[in-house]
């Protein structure tokens, strides 16, 4: 079976990325998911978030809250900015058990191999550390929709993961569910007053949970379990008998037992 070119149709799928999120519908996507990632960064602990991906999806000092967000990109961004480093999603220049938060915006979607970058994932996440992924849903109107256009453009070429997959791959690595949620319940039209005038959908998505959104966020803590250390074989037999070990008694004679003989 021939395999098929991921994104075939895209020279440079960075650039592509951005000139899509440009348009109506990437603008109202961008908009609700930067909602939704506000209060969950927000709510992270430590020191640094790292970001892997696109400079289009870069994240705001603002947005990070507490935590100081670095992107992690094969390109360099537009503008000479400060908290970017260029390298290889696929194998991350940053040290093991390092960082407190990674954040995978889209970038599933886009990557040639998703489980190595969640495997470069987990090894940089510090123990309880958090993961944040952002991704198409294949069981969606935005699903459906991709299958009535070519595979070869953005976004319609992403590999639009089931959550159900993902969660297979996280268990495997070691990391345990916290949270899911969906959003953008609307079908992805480009007309901008058509997609405001279906803003009741969101509503409705929401409060049913019938109609699968088009994207999802979930987020996934990295677990290390403990190692109980084992008692010496000695200690627990003393445990066992309830305190030192029972020596064997000798019967000795008392002198006026021995006779005679036993006195010569």
């Amino acid at each position: 079976m021939k395999r098929r070119v991921f994104c075939s149709g895209e020279r440079d799928p960075g650039q592509a990325l951005e000139r899509w999120f440009d348009t109506p519908l990437g603008e109202i996507l961008l908009q609700q998911e930067r909602a939704r990632l506000r209060p969950l960064l927000s709510g992270l602990f430590g020191y640094y978030l790292l970001q892997v991906g696109f400079p289009c999806l870069r994240i705001t000092p603002e947005l990070a809250g507490r935590t100081m967000p670095v992107l992690v990109t094969p390109e360099l961004p537009p503008a000479r900015v400060g908290g970017w480093v260029c390298g290889d999603p696929l194998q991350l220049p940053v040290a093991g058990d390092s960082v407190d938060a990674v954040l995978l915006w889209h970038t599933l979607d886009f990557t040639h191999d998703p489980r190595q970058l969640l495997r470069e994932a987990e090894r940089v996440l510090i123990a309880e550390g958090r993961l944040i992924v952002v991704g198409f849903n294949p069981w969606s109107l935005w699903g459906g929709w991709r299958l009535l256009h070519s595979r070869r453009h953005i976004p319609w070429c992403g590999h639009f993961f089931p959550q159900g997959r993902l969660h297979d791959w996280l268990s495997l690595l070691g990391f345990e569910l916290e949270q899911s949620d969906y959003l953008m319940f609307r079908p992805p039209l480009q007309q901008r007053l058509l997609m405001e005038r279906l803003q009741g959908l969101e509503q409705l998505g929401q409060r049913s949970r019938l109609l699968p959104g088009g994207v999802y966020i979930l987020e996934a803590v990295k677990r290390v379990a403990a190692l109980t250390p084992l008692k010496p074989p000695w200690k627990l037999r003393q445990a066992l008998l309830g305190g030192p070990g029972i020596e064997p008694t000798v019967n000795t004679p008392s002198p006026a037992e021995l006779t005679g003989e036993d006195r010569r």
